[in-house]
């Protein structure tokens, strides 16, 4: 129909829409993919979650949550990665309106910095839980826990990863839309990992203080 006017294509804060066509519909071909994959990854962490619930209180006589979990350095776990991801929306927005590279590596490097306090905070925790004896061999319950704690910790670990592969492909090429397009599919997988943890430190270490 003529006159009809497009409607603009933007992403996560980063403005596509002076793109061609062909390239517009590449890149919701390409972001439509990766929720497919979250959606999936979804699943994984769903079905771990319901492992949990059933393994609550199957300790076999050893400790329990409410003993082991260290409430504090949880809830500093939380603020870091809550705080890494308002620092990865900066990466967005100055992708938007900044020209050059700098500022979105600054908050790069920072989103990466946040995130790795957040993992050695995490493996800190773990490595305290193994000296008190509270292994996965120990029962079913801890079993369920570090698996479904651990494989979220293996994709911040992930993510850090991808945020340096990112961060050199900035330094070299540049914020061109090959970039743009792969930080929006970064961003959507730090939110997701954000999201899962808010639910883990609901659903674990709050529950876990009540006896």
């Amino acid at each position: 129909m003529s006159g009809t006017i497009e409607p603009e294509l933007r992403h996560a804060g980063l403005n596509l829409a002076a793109d061609t066509g062909e390239l517009r519909e590449h890149v919701e071909s390409d972001v439509f993919g990766f929720w497919v994959f979250l959606m999936s990854d979804a699943v994984v962490f769903a079905l771990l979650f319901a492992i949990y619930g059933t393994m609550r209180y199957a300790t076999a006589g050893g400790p329990d949550a409410a003993e082991e979990f260290k409430f504090h350095s949880a809830f500093w776990e939380t603020a870091l990665l809550l705080t890494s991801s308002f620092s990865y929306g900066m990466v967005s927005l100055s992708m938007k309106y900044s020209r050059g590279r700098l500022w979105p590596l600054v908050f790069l490097a920072l989103t990466f910095c946040l995130g790795a306090g957040f993992l050695k905070m995490e493996t800190h925790d773990f490595v305290t839980m193994f000296h008190d004896g509270a292994t996965p061999e120990r029962s079913g319950y801890f079993s369920s826990f570090f698996v479904l704690v651990g494989m979220h910790g293996f994709h911040v670990f992930c993510g850090l990863t991808w945020i340096i592969l990112m961060g050199l492909q900035l330094v070299i090429f540049g914020p061109d839309q090959r970039t743009k397009i792969n930080l929006i599919r970064l961003g959507l997988f730090w939110h997701f990992l954000d999201v899962v943890w808010v639910v883990i430190f609901s659903v674990v270490y709050l529950q876990g203080l009540i006896r």
